[in-house]
């Protein structure tokens, strides 16, 4: 390929990554706008327009004042005359009050907006939260959640960003650009005009050309922040892990190999903005410099006053400083619409699971499982499950057993729908759950895990999350159920007690009860326990068996087991081998059949008498 060729291709990739980043912006700036002016919310279209209102009212003030100091010192340089009989102390102080206005009108200005930027951040925070929650399993499970966090963090922030400062910066300045350059036409010479637009437009170019290849470098220091965090987190939330393998050290050093590419990022980042503010302050000092000379030539030759030459210098830095704000707006605003990207194309995940238009509340009756001819994994190309059809008749018990990678948890996953099945059925009472909703169907299961998760909060939140707005007597009465209240109010702090995070305060067996509380709360008609006691010594198991035994009464049960001792009483065992049944039957049954459940089962016996 010759050289040529491989500089083509590289500029039309990089004009392919700046249109698409164009679009991105645009796209953003769709999405914000609605924010600004929400339908059916007039309080939130007035708060805008009299923010504006202020904004133009302090810019004719701060416009204005310069005119005011030049009439003082002409008064006070006994040239020209003053516009209006004050003196020059009535003018200073007239001056004086003019700029305490324009920064009063400005405050004003952000008071009156404030609650228009608050409610936009909070309803997009509140957006994105939900529709995190309805992403399917498989992208969380994709997905690190130190970096998910950093987008939101960082999207949120820029939408404040960019409300308050697209609007009261870039159009403020529009509006004082175009009024001093008015000015100076009318009130001196169109050269004026000449040299301030024409400094204008190379500091516009250059700050937005820098900021440009700024951004591409904020960029890569933000991938490098968000995958140090990552690290940080995942460290952190293998606390145990890391202690287990004496890896405090390597954690370390993996996480400042992290930090040493964002500190390289980020040094990149500071150099790139020393060159960007010195190029700045070199435009604007060349224009500055060419209109005083202009001035001091007008005033050599009588044609202007000093206090002519005064006000010219006075509109020159009242444009400088808001000039050298605008690369830093500008380069935030691009910042905030990368992160805003970022968040809006998270927004723009599609959710794998949802509901079908129309979908009806799942009627649950008997609480029958029927599984036909299932087919289900979690990459198209290798099938977890190959076909299963099995039938759960309401109010029993049926357990699925089988070695690991059998399919036995994915059954579980399936009927809660947090994936939906390559072909086959799964339906409850007859309703496919792909034909109900999604909320009324995790209402009528409830689940208990291998390990249960719980909130880094009391016990009484944790029991009680089984149900929104259930009672204390209701939360204990649940505790009872699952044995463990006895437990809870011999701590000090009773259901007050935190369990820390993750519930790391509470032993496996203590945890587990709890989870069994939280679901006996929530009462649902059909249950499922997914290696619910797997992770539990031999005689908290059969403490624990007591207890979902009572959590099992008068629902359809479905019982994922790793130890056949746990599931010996249920009305039907599936042995599922490689996706597929391979046998059913009662325990003795299958004992009698000596088939491939007899095997496991003699094989448990084996290891239970070592």
């Amino acid at each position: 390929m010759t050289s040529t060729t491989q500089t083509t291709q590289a500029e039309a990739t990089a004009a392919e990554i700046a249109q698409e980043e164009r679009r991105s912006g645009a796209r953003t700036l769709r999405r914000v706008v609605p924010y600004l002016w929400p339908d059916g919310r007039a309080w939130v279209k007035r708060r805008v327009v009299l923010a504006l209102s202020m904004l133009i009212v302090a810019k004719l003030v701060a416009v204005g004042t310069p005119i005011l100091y030049k009439g003082a010192v002409d008064a006070l340089a006994g040239e020209g005359v003053p516009p209006v009989a004050l003196g020059a102390i009535g003018l200073t102080v007239a001056y004086g009050v003019a700029r305490m206005m324009t920064v009063g009108f400005q405050q004003l200005r952000d008071a009156i907006f404030a609650p228009v930027g608050q409610r936009a951040l909070r309803q997009l925070a509140l957006q994105t939260f939900r529709h995190i929650h309805r992403l399917s399993l498989r992208y969380h499970i994709t997905r690190k959640t130190g970096g998910l966090s950093r987008i939101i963090e960082r999207g949120v922030k820029g939408v404040d960003f960019l409300l308050r400062f697209m609007l009261f910066s870039i159009i403020p300045l529009i509006v004082e650009l175009g009024l001093v350059a008015v000015i100076l036409t009318v009130l001196f010479d169109v050269w004026y005009l000449v040299i301030v637009a024409v400094t204008i437009g190379l500091y516009v170019w250059f700050t937005f050309t820098v900021t440009e290849w700024r951004v591409k470098l904020r960029r890569e220091m933000n991938t490098q922040d968000t995958d140090a965090n990552q690290k940080a987190i995942d460290s952190l939330l293998n606390f145990e892990t890391v202690k287990y393998f004496n890896a405090e050290e390597r954690e370390a050093k993996r996480y400042d190999s992290a930090m040493r590419g964002y500190e390289a990022a980020a040094l990149k980042t500071a150099y790139s903005l020393s060159f960007l503010n010195f190029g700045q302050s070199f435009l604007i000092t060349c224009g500055l410099v060419g209109v005083m000379v202009l001035a001091a030539l007008g005033v050599q030759s009588g044609a202007l006053t000093v206090g002519d030459f005064v006000m010219v210098n006075a509109y020159m830095i009242q444009i400088t400083v808001p000039l050298n704000f605008l690369g830093t707006v500008y380069r935030e605003i691009r910042q905030s619409l990368v992160d805003m990207g970022e968040m809006f194309d998270l927004l723009e995940q599609p959710a794998e699971v949802s509901d079908k238009p129309g979908a009806k509340a799942l009627n649950v009756e008997r609480g029958q499982i029927t599984l036909e001819n299932l087919c289900f994994g979690y990459e198209a190309e290798r099938l977890i499950l190959k076909g299963v059809s099995l039938d759960v008749p309401g109010g029993q018990t049926v357990a699925v057993v089988g070695a690991t990678g059998s399919g036995k948890s994915t059954i579980g996953r399936l009927l809660f729908r947090f994936y939906d099945v390559f072909g086959g059925a799964l339906k409850i009472d007859g309703q496919d759950v792909r034909d109900v909703t999604q909320t009324s169907l995790h209402a009528a299961i409830g689940v208990v895990p291998q390990d249960t998760v719980l909130f880094n909060d009391t016990i009484r939140y944790n029991i009680g999350y089984g149900r929104d707005g259930a009672t204390q007597a209701e939360i204990e009465e649940a505790a009872r159920k699952a044995q463990i209240h006895d437990f809870i109010v011999s701590l000090p702090e009773g259901y007050d007690t935190m369990v820390g995070e993750r519930g790391l305060k509470l032993s496996g067996g203590e945890k587990q009860r709890v989870g069994i509380a939280r679901t006996l709360l929530k009462d649902p008609p059909i249950l499922l326990l997914d290696e619910a006691t797997s992770a539990l010594d031999t005689d908290t198991e059969q403490e624990i068996k007591g207890a979902l035994a009572r959590a099992g009464e008068g629902r359809t049960v479905i019982t994922i087991a790793h130890r056949l001792s746990t599931i010996a009483e249920a009305d039907k065992i599936v042995v599922l081998e490689k996706g597929e049944i391979a046998e059913m039957g009662t325990h003795d049954e299958l004992l009698t059949k000596g088939g491939r459940y007899a095997h496991l089962w003699q094989n448990q016996l084996v290891q239970d008498a070592v």
